[in-house]
Order: structure tokens, then sequence, then C-alpha cells
């Protein structure tokens, strides 16, 4: 994968601090961070960003195509770098998580709805809600526990 600063330039964006920052905290993480977690990582990483600009930068980059914004039902916004391989989500409904899960039938099989209505299709958005791992191991715990 590209560096960050190289991306931004390629996808017409300039290169910032926050811009940099907030796009490396994406290509290192696989749990879908939201807003509130890209702000503490990158400034755990010695960047100062404020709020509104951790949305604005999250926003450019959605738009730019450098990154893909997942709103699972219920849940604030989510962001990662994993983009333009037609993935899906396994989504917790006890704690939130969010994973990523390669599509089950195949890039092809997973565009093709029963009927397009005239639509070209060129993505599709697939949640798969259940319980993690973690989550159903505390659950047993928990009914042990009683």
């Amino acid at each position: 994968m590209l560096v960050p600063s190289f991306r931004l330039r390629d996808a017409g964006l300039r290169v910032t601090a926050a811009r940099v920052a907030v796009l490396s905290v994406l290509d290192d993480s696989r749990d879908h961070p939201r807003v509130d977690q890209i702000i503490e990582r990158v400034r755990l990483s010695g960047v100062s960003i404020s709020t509104q600009a951790t949305y604005d930068v999250c926003e450019a980059l959605h738009r730019s195509g450098l990154a893909r914004r997942i709103e699972p039902a219920g849940s604030p916004a989510r962001f990662e770098s994993r983009i333009g391989d037609n993935h899906h989500h396994l989504v917790c409904r006890v704690c939130g998580s969010a994973s990523d899960v390669d599509c089950a039938v195949g890039e092809i099989g997973c565009l093709e709805p029963s009927d397009p209505q005239g639509f070209r299709i060129d993505e599709a958005e697939v949640t798969y809600w259940g319980t993690c791992p973690a989550c159903q191991n505390e659950t047993a715990v928990q009914g042990s526990a009683a």
C-alpha cells in the first residue's frame, strides 16, 4: 500500500498532518474505528487534531474514495481504508464491534440483485449481525457464575 501522503496527492487532496495521521490510523486499524476512536489514536501518535477537523478529514477521505464509511444500524459511523474489493462486515449486537468478511458468493454474485430496476450496480453492502466470540465467552462465563 502506498504511503498516505502519496495516496492523498493521487486522490487530489492536499497533504496535511491531520489527513496523513487519520489515514495512517485507518490503515493500521482493523476495528473500523468511530470518530472518537480516531481522535484518540491520532492524538496518541503526537498529532494535535480537533473533533471538527477529524470529521472533516474523514468526510474528505470518504468523498475522495480513500476511506469507506460504514453505518451499522444503531451505531455511529465507522471508517476504514480497505476499499474497492466488495467486502462486507460482521457486527456484534452486544458490543458493536465490526470486522471485515469477504463476499461469501464472490464479487460478481454479490453484485447481482434479482431485479436491478435499471441501476448499474457497482457495490453491494451486506452487514451480518450476530454476537462476537468475546461477547459469547462473556455470556458463557456470566451464565456459569449464576
